[in-house]
């Protein structure tokens, strides 16, 4: 990724989109760096499909600007921008095979770059995508694993300087999509691309991402590394899409250096840190992350720390970590996550026991209630 002080490679600024009466994106502004990977994450209808596609030239802006390589575009046709989409469902031609397809986009040029010029192309896009030798394959006979390489081989064949990404993982299973994730990554970093995702797999944007924008309703509510939107998201919206967290809803009493009190169901207090603008008396949620609660067999009274009676209602085994469901008398049901080395040492514990959460204060983010 090029440092901040480069140029954009692409820009929004302003740019809303409306179809009839329905906004959907509004008034996003939003710089991208060349040579970075940018995510759009959000749920269905949120308006990330819809930016990535203005930026592609399927759709017009309504108001507003979008530019690429400080040039803008709005009214550029699609096949004049330089740019490559790879879709979720790869658009590959099935009655071509694997050349073919690939080649697609440079016999379409004018004039026409000679046979053995788009061999070559054709031969490096396989190596780059680790496919040397699947050139007379029909597309029938791949692996989605496999046909997404093809797909990613034929946008990258014609070098474009943003490489547009729309779910294109959605159709592969668990283990091939993480594979794939892999792979994407050490394409971006040798190819120096600026690679742009949307998908609404949080794991996903998480794990392959530079910066994430977080987008609800058409428009961005938060950009930031996948550190900083996990650590410290700006609002309880984008702590529930960003991982896991538990919520507990009460009322700011104290806002000091040392920490923000949220009262809170039964007399408790959570101690922790605020975001910007939370006064004494505003209605918040303290955010705990479920790796940040521990269980135990016995209660404590260590300084820093608050420590509540559960029950043990459910038990998933995930490896590495053991996920539990609890359950407080005045907080409710909440997600504590165990590491398998702190179980072996304190135990394991079964549906219905009794336990106790603890956890350091400090540690909960108090997060203003969504507008």
């Amino acid at each position: 990724m090029q440092p901040d002080t480069d140029p954009p490679i692409a820009e929004f600024r302003a740019t809303t989109k409306m179809f009839g009466e329905v906004g959907a994106a509004r008034d996003l502004n939003l710089s991208i760096r060349k040579g970075e990977f940018l995510s759009f994450l959000g749920p269905s209808g949120c308006g990330k499909t819809t930016a990535l596609r203005m930026l592609a030239g399927f759709e017009a802006p309504t108001s507003g600007d979008v530019l690429i390589d400080g040039e803008r575009v709005n009214d550029l046709p699609a096949h004049r921008r330089p740019v490559n989409m790879v879709f979720q469902h790869y658009a590959l031609f099935p009655h071509l095979d694997v050349t073919d397809n690939i080649s697609y986009g440079l016999r379409q040029r004018r004039p026409r770059p000679a046979a053995a010029e788009v061999a070559q192309a054709v031969e490096q896009a396989l190596e780059t995508v680790r496919l040397p030798g699947y050139g007379r394959r029909r597309i029938w006979e791949m692996s989605g694993g496999q046909q997404q390489r093809v797909a990613l081989a034929r946008a990258i064949i014609n070098q474009p300087k943003i490489l547009l990404l729309d779910e294109p993982m959605a159709a592969l299973d668990r283990k091939l999509r993480r594979d794939m994730q892999i792979e994407l990554q050490s394409l971006q970093r040798s190819l120096g691309i600026t690679f742009i995702l949307v998908t609404h797999d949080q794991e996903e944007a998480l794990s392959m991402s530079d910066r994430i924008c977080i987008m609800r309703a058409g428009r961005i509510v938060q950009i930031g590394s996948p550190r900083e939107l996990y650590d410290r998201p700006n609002s309880r919206y984008v702590a529930d899409f960003v991982g896991k967290s538990n919520f507990f809803a009460g009322t700011v009493s104290r806002v000091e250096a040392t920490g923000t009190a949220l009262a809170v169901a039964g007399g408790l207090r959570i101690i922790g840190t605020a975001a910007p603008g939370l006064a004494p008396g505003q209605t918040a949620s303290a955010s705990l992350r479920p790796e940040q609660i521990s269980l135990a067999h016995g209660t404590t009274t260590a300084d820093g720390t608050t420590c509540v009676p559960v029950r043990v209602v459910n038990r998933i085994f995930l490896g590495e970590h053991t996920e539990y469901l609890v359950q407080h008398d005045d907080l409710g049901a909440f997600l504590v996550l165990v590491p398998r080395q702190a179980e072996a040492s304190e135990g394991s514990f079964e549906p219905g026991e009794p336990a106790f959460a603890i956890w350091r204060d400090g540690t909960a983010l108090i997060l203003p209630e969504d507008a």
